[in-house]
């Protein structure tokens, strides 16, 4: 307890268990990834979309080649053409996660001028892995078949590859923020009608228990400041100063405590918005809360969804 005794004189809270979470702590909504972390539901709802146009543009374009090879007075040929789109197709998909994240660093980063690197960095990238990717399958493909493949590399034949791959590259940019501002707005939606049915609940009992083995402590959940993961225990933190250890988990405590707007903010802290009186956004998509008690709370930029709107009804220092 002496770290947490040391970040309430400082007035920043600051568990040290962060590190230390066991599986019960953590509450996965099904479809989110969290920010920048891993490949979730709608993330591959996202891809299985690019898949399917990137394999119909391609079958489209070789047949298309074909077509047009055979009025140039040219063997149709139509497998090797398709071969040359589905390996263009390939490397396209391979880049798809790394397109991802370079549009969810766009959203979390404030600055046009930032932004800007950042697409730019991501069109670069995407390009040169495209353009290096396709040409190595073709030439091992073609090798294993006995031949040789030649992509004439120079400026004119890379200019002419980047030209489209920026298209493509814009496309799926613009599906992925599509995809994203949609899953934003139901989840802002539904956060919404969440508040505004709360005060409809007159069943909501005012206090809540707090049990441990044969010892239970009554607490009115307005007192409640944060709640903390500490190994198999949670701490509850109140306005005046006092802190209760209790057996449980922390998923189990944001799903009792979330009616009153008691949400996670961290993987291991729960915060009563009700007693936040100013938020601080960071540059890297982290967050402080300030309660009205003077103490300051982080949060990181994996649950910031759930103060943005906090800035309707706080002033952030």
């Amino acid at each position: 307890m002496a770290d947490t005794q040391n970040a309430r004189e400082t007035e920043r809270v600051e568990p040290v268990w962060d590190q230390d979470r066991t599986a019960g702590d953590e509450t996965l909504p099904a479809g989110t990834n969290g920010g920048l972390r891993g490949i979730s539901g709608s993330d591959w709802a996202i891809f299985g979309a690019i898949a399917a146009v990137s394999l119909a543009t391609g079958i489209v374009n070789g047949l298309s080649a074909a077509q047009d090879a055979t009025w140039r007075g040219e063997s149709y040929d139509l497998g090797r053409r398709l071969f040359w789109e589905m390996s263009s197709v390939t490397v396209i998909l391979l880049t798809v996660p790394l397109l991802l994240l370079a549009v969810r660093w766009v959203r979390q980063t404030p600055g046009l001028a930032i932004r800007a690197g950042i697409g730019a960095s991501a069109l670069v990238g995407f390009s040169t892995f495209h353009i290096i990717g396709m040409v190595w399958i073709r030439k091992l493909a073609v090798w294993l078949a006995g031949g040789y493949y030649d992509f004439h590399l120079s400026f004119a034949t890379v200019l002419y590859e980047f030209r489209k791959d920026a298209v493509t590259c814009l496309l799926i940019g613009a599906t992925v923020w599509l995809f994203d501002s949609r899953r934003d707005l139901k989840r802002a939606s539904a956060t919404g009608q969440n508040r505004s049915a709360a005060p409809q609940q007159s069943a909501a009992p005012d206090v809540i228990w707090l049990r441990d083995g044969a010892s239970r402590i009554r607490v009115a959940p307005r007192e409640i400041l944060w709640v903390a993961s500490a190994g198999n225990y949670i701490e509850y933190c109140l306005a005046d100063g006092t802190q209760h250890l209790i057996r449980g988990t922390l998923a189990a405590a944001e799903a009792e405590l979330s009616r009153f707007h008691i949400v996670r903010v961290h993987r291991t802290r729960l915060a009563n918005l009700d007693r936040v009186s100013g938020v601080d956004l960071k540059p890297s998509g982290d967050f402080e809360l300030t309660f009205d008690s003077g103490q300051a709370l982080q949060g990181s930029r994996r649950y910031r969804s759930s103060v943005v709107a906090l800035g309707d009804r706080t002033t952030s220092e």
